[in-house]
């Protein structure tokens, strides 16, 4: 297998040509133990030149690389799904660009590894960029890791379908019990308020070690939920109305002091300096580490069709997290 990584772009492999999904399949089968150093190294790979034309495709593919498909925990954004456990990458706007994050970082269980395949790449926009979480960790100051190394962070949600999912969506539920139930097997804070509405609080370990590497890693989604991260007048209107406490999505310090809007500065900043990325072309499949690797979305204009699969999944207490998982805040 040979696979380039040129200067601020994801690694690429150009794979055989063929519009045979079954010899595609074979050929994927007789590089994974390659491709598995190359993640190891990179993070994420580009697979260029797939034969993958519609969703079934994707998941006669995604059966050669992943041993086990993972779920799609506490929901927080609208996908669209195709059957057989794929999704769309995300149905929110084509303006909105969407920051870099691991999957389901604030989960007890993650996905290990993510597809993403492009059926129909759009005029303008729309990559997939990346980040190595090893290189994002290098970047930040060594005070603010230490902090998060000592504290971890918490994330707190208010499910309002007004503004967000609401937790019947996001939970897989019509059951209040049920959503409790989980909420306590999973170590996070629960309450409802009169109008039925559920508020979530949970923290996690801000910095992890790869289970296969012995990497330690940025795992979280601190810059990505925190209301510094909001554009000034949807975080101005959003506060003012609802309070900074009732905002739909919010991150702290493991202890629940608030995050500066230098600190978030600073994560977005070490994210710039990791960021790659590669325009997309039909055919494409990206293997990515959900561990070693954060990825997003940019704006894009025209359609777009990116298809997303998660498999593999890690338990966060077999990735040495600094901090235990804690239902509810630090004392």
């Amino acid at each position: 297998m040979d696979c380039v990584k040129p200067a601020g772009r994801p690694a690429l492999v150009q794979a055989p040509h063929t519009q045979d999904v079954a010899e595609a399949g074979a050929w994927l089968d007789s590089v994974r133990a390659p491709l598995r150093t190359a993640l190891d190294r990179y993070g994420a790979v580009y697979l260029r030149g797939l034969p993958i034309t519609t969703p079934q495709d994707f998941a006669a593919l995604r059966n050669r690389l992943l041993t086990e498909n993972a779920a799609y925990r506490e929901k927080a954004t609208p996908r669209t799904a195709y059957g057989d456990d794929v999704f769309s990458s995300t149905d929110l706007p084509p303006s909105q660009p969407i920051r870099l994050h691991n999957e389901n970082s604030y989960t007890l269980t993650f996905p290990g590894i993510l597809l993403f395949c492009c059926l129909t790449a759009p005029d303008h926009g729309g990559a997939t960029p990346v980040a190595d979480c090893r290189e994002v960790l290098r970047h930040l100051p060594q005070e603010l890791t230490e902090r998060f190394r000592r504290q971890g962070w918490a994330l707190t949600r208010t499910y309002d379908e007004n503004l967000s999912l609401d937790w019947r969506t996001a939970f897989g539920t019509e059951s209040a019990d049920a959503v409790a139930a989980y909420c306590r097997r999973q170590r996070i804070a629960h309450s409802w308020d009169e109008h039925g509405s559920l508020r979530t609080t949970q923290r996690r370990a801000a910095v992890i070690r790869h289970p296969r590497t012995g990497d330690d890693v940025w795992f979280n989604h601190v810059a990505f939920w925190n209301a510094w991260s909001l554009d000034p007048d949807i975080r101005d209107v959003l506060t003012g109305e609802l309070g900074p406490d009732r905002l739909p999505f919010n991150t702290s310090y493991g202890d629940g002091e608030p995050l500066t809007e230098e600190d978030i500065a600073a994560i977005h900043a070490a994210y710039d300096e990791a960021t790659v990325w590669e325009s997309w072309r039909p055919g494409d499949l990206m293997v990515v580490d959900n561990v070693l690797a954060a990825h997003g979305r940019q704006a894009f204009r025209g359609e777009r069709r990116i298809l997303v699969a998660m498999g593999d999944p890690v338990r966060l207490e077999d990735c040495r997290p600094t901090v235990p998982a804690l239902a509810g805040l630090a004392a």
